[in-house]
């Protein structure tokens, strides 16, 4: 046999032996642990719509009750018990039960209830108010606003405005 056979040779039992020691060298197994957490934290979400009332004649007003719907929206974790509030709104001298929509310095007052029947004022549980309570699904739950401008009141024409604040403890 030449020189250089024997070098090929050699050198290819070399690359051989290499990779036998190669694959032995992973042939045995480790173990380790990964760990995995997650808290998921109580969450909720609060949307609103308009209670509007629209475009309301002085003489209906002072007819009879005014009403309107509005919607105010929760969006509460599952199983996340939640309790709804409204303040008594922006107007000077409001109080739950009789809300004040303003302009230009003239009144117009009304109230929020938490039924169709117009009994319940929605407000902090305070002075006679109620809160609106219930449990998050995950999904949205939408609770209505019952609106009514009181009848006898002789407001100047303008566009009455209010804000009104929603809170959600949970």
């Amino acid at each position: 046999m030449s020189f250089c056979k024997t070098a090929k040779l050699s050198l290819r039992l070399i690359v051989l032996g290499a990779t036998c020691l190669s694959q032995a060298a992973f042939a045995a197994d480790a173990a380790g642990v990964l760990n995995v957490s997650a808290t998921v934290a109580a969450d909720c979400v609060v949307g609103t719509s308009t209670l509007a009332f629209g475009t309301v004649l002085s003489t209906a007003i002072q007819a009879g009750n005014v009403d309107s719907t509005g919607n105010v929206t929760v969006n509460c974790s599952y199983g996340v018990n939640y309790t709804v509030e409204l303040d008594k709104g922006a107007g000077a001298g409001a109080t739950f039960a009789r809300r004040k929509m303003t302009v230009s310095g003239n009144k117009l007052d009304y109230s929020i209830y938490i039924s169709t029947a117009r009994t319940d004022v929605w407000g902090n549980g305070t002075a006679g108010s109620e809160t609106v309570e219930g449990t998050g699904t995950g999904a949205s739950q939408s609770l209505s606003a019952y609106g009514r401008i009181f009848s006898g009141q002789n407001p100047p024409t303008g566009a009455y405005t209010d804000t009104v604040n929603v809170t959600v403890s949970y």
